[in-house]
């Protein structure tokens, strides 16, 4: 019965230990990022002293579900595609009553 209750003690005394261990790395990470010393993403900051853009939004070809950068896609009457090619294709294809 002793043994089991120093396990559970030990168990607990180490849940503490890690949670604290969590915090004073979040609180350090976090003085870090205030003061702007850029450590947290290797120090990468562009030529204007600004951090760098996150990555590009992916759109979903309605044609062939292909993800490709909202740069690259085509848009057609609010829907995206991967390419010219596709949007021809889905436009060409015949909808709604004309489809029976």
């Amino acid at each position: 019965m002793r043994q089991i209750v120093l396990l559970i003690l030990l168990f607990i005394v180490g849940q503490w230990l890690v949670k604290a261990l969590r915090r004073h790395d979040a609180q350090r990470t976090g003085a870090r990022g205030a003061d702007g010393a850029g450590a947290a993403n290797g120090g990468a900051r562009s030529s204007n002293g600004q951090q760098p853009q996150l990555a590009e939004p992916m759109i979903r070809c309605v044609e062939c579900g292909v993800h490709a950068p909202k740069s690259d896609s085509v848009s057609v009457a609010g829907q995206a595609f991967c390419c010219a090619a596709h949007a021809q294709r889905h436009g060409a294809r015949p909808s709604g009553r004309d489809a029976r």
